[in-house]
């Protein structure tokens, strides 16, 4: 019996080993798949909502259901690309044209204004060199995304890849919103008897925790972008939708957005205004959407069944995307929460155990 359990662990171990091996190998053609399974599993219930609609006899049916939801999709991606991303790129222009100009004010403004009060000697430090530095690696990094886009328009080949990867994801999403319950119950299906009830268990709690953060994470980061960005507007600031977004999107890890976002928005405040009054309303912007997310945000749409830690977020991105690219980014914050459900029983499981209750006597 302890031989057939240490055959059936290195199995699994192998097969781990080999099925990272060909993700990592088949990225490319795989991040498709990803981008639609997630849109599957990010629409599921909502699908299901619709599904159990009943009016008198007749039933709405999940493939009516599956279509409504995907023209809902299709609907808010037009939206997206009609209106906000022309938005997003002229303010992504605005900052490249103002960056050299942020830099003079930093060095002719800011740092003297900071070593008045804080009587701290900036004399040492070379801010035109640091100028210079800033303004090469900024440079490159202009004209390498524009070689990017320029590439992606002459060559051929690169533009098929995203052509056929644009038109892929839709028709991929569409089956699998389709038949997403049938390949749930077969998965469950092939389970060996024995421990079905404890994987489907597990999974059940995996779900809560994933469908709990990817859901209401993402819309308390939409919600927290829109506000922030309409608060600016608003207050006056220049680019203010995309230095709202970027808050609201940095917000995945707490603080982390507001923290960005209020130090580039006083930033942008001083430079512009240069005044304290329009400092204190860049601080009354970002208290009010800090209370929604507190009071009303995350208590009704995430929720406490998250026991994802914020460093165990970052780590799960950064490794993933250091592993297999974008797949692996995408990928991340699903493997980061059944890996977090496993450890957790893995520990109730130890603490359990004889060799956790023994003592030294």
């Amino acid at each position: 019996m302890a031989e057939r359990a240490a055959n059936w662990s290195w199995f699994v171990l192998v097969l781990v080993v080999a099925a990272g091996w060909l993700v990592w190998l088949l990225a490319p053609v795989l991040t498709p798949f990803a981008v639609s399974a997630v849109l599957a599993y990010l629409s599921d219930p909502l699908v299901d909502r619709l599904e159990r609609i009943r009016i008198r006899q007749w039933r709405l049916g999940r493939t009516l259901a599956v279509v409504l939801v995907f023209g809902l999709l299709i609907a808010l991606f037009g939206v997206a690309l009609l209106v906000l991303v022309p938005l997003l790129v002229d303010q992504v222009r605005q900052l490249i044209d103002r960056f050299p100009a942020f830099l003079q004010w930093g060095a002719n403004t800011a740092l003297p204004w900071l070593s008045d009060k804080l009587g701290i000697d900036f004399s040492t430090l070379d801010v035109q060199s640091v100028q210079e530095l800033l303004r090469r690696y900024w440079s490159a990094a202009s004209s390498a995304a524009l070689d990017l886009l320029s590439t992606l328009g002459r060559g051929g080949q690169a533009l098929l890849a995203v052509t056929i990867n644009l038109l892929l994801i839709p028709v991929v999403t569409f089956y699998l919103m389709r038949d997403w319950d049938d390949l749930v119950a077969g998965v469950q299906n092939l389970l060996p008897r024995r421990i079905e009830a404890d994987v489907t268990r597990l999974i059940r709690e995996i779900d809560q925790v994933l469908g709990a953060f990817l859901r209401g994470q993402f819309m308390v980061m939409v919600a927290l972008g829109l506000v922030y960005s309409v608060g600016l507007w608003l207050v006056g600031v220049d680019m203010a939708f995309l230095i709202g977004m970027l808050a609201g999107l940095l917000s995945i890890v707490p603080y982390l957005g507001t923290i960005v976002g209020l130090g580039v928005s006083v930033g942008v405040a001083l430079f512009q205004f240069g005044d304290v009054l329009h400092l204190i309303f860049v601080l009354l912007v970002f208290g009010v959407g800090q209370s929604l997310e507190g009071m009303v945000l995350t208590p009704n749409l995430v929720g406490d069944r998250i026991g994802l830690h914020p460093v165990v977020v970052i780590f799960a991105v950064l490794a993933g995307g250091q592993l297999f690219g974008f797949l692996g980014i995408l990928l991340a914050l699903p493997v980061a929460a059944a890996l977090n459900v496993l450890v957790r029983h893995a520990g109730s499981k130890y603490r359990e155990s004889l060799f956790y209750h023994e003592t030294s006597d």
